[in-house]
């Protein structure tokens, strides 16, 4: 199996709704993981507190961001998530059981960066090759590729959680294509229009992206 069929795989009956947010079970997105690549493996990075003491999440101005690597076909993709409460507001001092729950949920975060359910965040509603319904008549947008090479993100203006979800994802694979820091810069120089509008959509979507945006470029020549 390759990133190609995990693209093609229908997650529909495997994902439940809250607060307007769609959430793909872990268990079975890693089950699915591992019969494409058994040695597929995952990492949840951890973060020196300060006092010699580390812990699996970031602190980010009293809330806490997870980050978690997965790794499959020998590539690692790494995605970030924070914790959050029923409301999807990030949590302040939050406690293990949130902190676990975010994990998992940003495992199957990235494990979409390799393909699986990766057509959810992307608003769509089934996967790559199957066929789409008639749109309604109503409809006359028609849909475009989330990333140009010209580092420039094909997204129209949007207002809800998903157009946030889909910039944020379509982002970070861009963010991944970069092998320079000149390039990272460019990638946010001509996008900022679009993540001006995401900073008033979602500011949890856009400080976390914003903190992508320093990693990586941190690791860039």
């Amino acid at each position: 199996m390759t990133p190609a069929d995990l693209l093609k795989i229908n997650v529909n009956d495997k994902v439940e709704k809250k607060a307007n947010l769609t959430y793909l079970s872990w268990a079975w997105a890693w089950a699915e993981a591992l019969k494409a690549d058994p040695a597929a493996t995952f990492n949840v990075s951890t973060f020196d507190r300060g006092d010699g003491v580390t812990q699996v999440y970031m602190d980010v101005n009293g809330t806490a961001l997870v980050w978690v690597t997965v790794t499959m076909f020998g590539k690692p993709m790494t995605c970030q998530l924070p914790v959050m409460d029923h409301k999807n507001k990030p949590i302040s001092n939050p406690d293990a059981f949130s902190v676990n729950t975010a994990i998992m949920r940003c495992m199957t975060k990235a494990l979409a960066l390799h393909g699986l359910g990766l057509y959810i965040y992307a608003g769509e509603d089934t996967p790559e090759g199957e066929d789409k319904p008639e749109p309604k008549a109503e409809t006359k947008q028609e849909s475009k590729p989330l990333v140009s090479t010209d580092w420039k993100l094909q997204v129209s203006k949007g207002e809800d959680q998903a157009w946030a979800d889909k910039v944020s994802v379509a982002a970070t694979q861009m963010l991944d294509k970069t092998t320079t820091k000149a390039d990272v810069m460019e990638v946010f120089k001509i996008n900022r229009t679009v993540f001006d509008q995401l900073k008033l959509v979602s500011k949890t979507n856009y400080d976390e992206l914003m903190v992508v945006f320093k990693d990586i470029k941190e690791k860039r020549q």
